[in-house]
């Protein structure tokens, strides 16, 4: 049986909705997550990976950031790349593993990728975000490099299993 009046509508199944929202509101405000992403970018010919320096953390870490709001992993993925190396990616990039960041906050998740097909036009200049990006040898990493991206480059060509940890 159809219902044709509004608000007795809304009684049957928007009390429910609302509720649902309600409830997915305090979840927000009360346990938000956020999401992050890293790319391990590696050029073959060289066996290096691309590393970066940011202004405000130490160390030389793999590029990424966080999800926007409304943005995808892969669309932020690519506008990371792009924002702190100069990487435009040639082909779809493998999604390796996701790992908790628990030194970020209680909530904080990590999508690791490895990415072997990019282009890159000229390499990343420093600006306001970025003081420092190349690429480096695997068996030459810079002084600095972070404990993080240590793991990832040893669980990626290493054979380590990976961490559930960022």
């Amino acid at each position: 049986m159809a219902i044709s009046d509004p608000e007795q509508a809304f009684r049957q199944t928007g009390w429910a909705g609302l509720r649902a929202r309600l409830f997915h509101l305090y979840f927000l405000l009360r346990r938000p997550m956020t999401l992050g992403v890293r790319g391990l970018i590696h050029h073959r010919a060289s066996n290096s990976v691309l590393l970066i320096h940011h202004t405000y953390v130490p160390g030389w870490q793999l590029p990424g950031g966080g999800v926007e709001v409304g943005e995808t992993l892969g669309e932020a993925l690519v506008r990371e790349l792009a924002e702190e190396g100069n990487i435009a990616l040639t082909a779809a990039p493998v999604l390796r593993s996701m790992h908790f960041n628990r030194r970020s906050s209680r909530r904080d998740h990590v999508a690791f990728y490895v990415i072997e097909a990019f282009s890159q036009t000229a390499p990343k200049l420093p600006d306001h975000e970025i003081a420092e990006a190349g690429f480096f040898p695997l068996d030459r990493l810079p002084e600095g490099t972070t404990p993080a991206t240590l793991r990832r480059i040893n669980e990626v060509f290493g054979g380590e299993q990976p961490s559930p940890y960022w």
